[in-house]
């Protein structure tokens, strides 16, 4: 929190500075943002520091021609789904990147979320497909979930999105942590290193392809991503709308020989109803009217639609900001 808190006070300092020579008046009405992503070599954290682009540039300080919001936005790292939620909510930031199981979760007060429902939470739009990976080390002879019995296997940080999910798949397979050799919790930054570096046998993922920090083990160190497509996750998907089946195409990474079959969320972009209207229609405007050069800032977002943006994957009541927007574009 205290990191977040900071890092808000230093960038509304520097742009205080930055703008000195403006009047008072000018200054109260610049408005500054914060967003929670995740790891710095995520997708996450691409994805909130491109919205700030977005929203910088509509600004268009300095030009005759923009928006003239006022609107700053940071995009720090943060721990990712959870943890941008709890922070969302208790004011910390004001937007947050989450994968759409625990945007549902969050909303209807299931999993870890039970009997402590967010009702303020609420979606804005969903980014791009998130499937689960496990990556495992060369030599490990790891091809199955089964096969992680006994392995030192990195379950994620807790409040990351990855952590997450490798417990809703440790619940339904039955595996317990004492199952595995070493259950570590390294962040993605961390984990890929610590598998080239032989600390750990493998590790999930979840997170838009291609990645970078995926490759750093795959390319890296001839680690390969296995097959997740048994009747376990078969009933994942069956039983729960929020997930889906996922294919990695053959080529993505080095060791990608074959198409690789695995279950996967969405990457949604989330706010709460205390945010303001005017504030998150600025922020979805931004995003929406630079869409062609949003989609040019990472592989993963190549495809984006909006139409299917604004309903795919979400499951809290829409912000009325983005509603004001989506209306005016005529898709509502």
């Amino acid at each position: 929190m205290r990191k977040l808190t900071v890092s808000t006070l230093v960038l509304a300092l520097a742009a205080g500075a930055f703008f000195g020579a403006g009047t008072q008046s000018a200054q109260a009405q610049k408005k500054f943002i914060a967003i929670g992503t995740g790891g710095p070599t995520g997708v996450y954290f691409v994805v909130g520091n491109a919205i700030c682009r977005m929203v910088h540039r509509a600004a268009a300080e300095g030009r005759k021609k923009g928006r003239k919001h006022g609107i700053r936005c940071a995009a720090p790292s943060t721990g990712g789904s959870t943890y941008n939620i709890g922070q969302i909510r208790q004011g910390e930031l004001d937007f947050g990147i989450a994968q759409s199981d625990w945007q549902y979760h969050a909303y209807n007060g299931t999993s870890k979320f039970k009997g402590n429902a967010f009702k303020k939470l609420r979606a804005v739009f969903s980014v791009h497909p998130e499937p689960y990976h496990i990556i495992v080390g060369k030599g490990t002879g790891i091809t199955s979930w089964a096969d992680l019995k006994g392995k030192r296997f990195n379950i994620g940080n807790p409040g990351s999105g990855q952590r997450g999910t490798t417990e809703v798949l440790m619940a339904a397979y039955g595996t317990k942590k004492s199952d595995f050799k070493i259950a570590t919790e390294l962040t993605s930054t961390e984990q890929s290193k610590a598998l080239c570096d032989g600390k750990i046998d493998a590790y999930g993922y979840t997170v838009g392809v291609p990645n970078a920090g995926v490759s750093i083990a795959t390319d890296g160190c001839d680690a390969k991503i296995i097959n997740l497509n048994t009747g376990v996750e078969k009933k994942l998907v069956d039983e729960n709308a929020f997930y889906a089946f996922a294919t990695i195409p053959k080529g993505t990474y080095k060791t990608t020989d074959a198409d690789v079959t695995t279950f996967g969320v969405m990457a949604t972009f989330i706010t709460s109803a205390d945010v303001p209207e005017d504030v998150v229609y600025e922020v979805t405007r931004a995003v929406f009217e630079n869409l062609d050069d949003f989609r040019k800032l990472h592989p993963a977002f190549r495809n984006l639609d909006p139409k299917l943006m604004i309903k795919n994957a979400l499951s809290a009541p829409l912000h009325r900001g983005a509603v004001k927007y989506y209306k005016e574009k005529g898709w509502m």
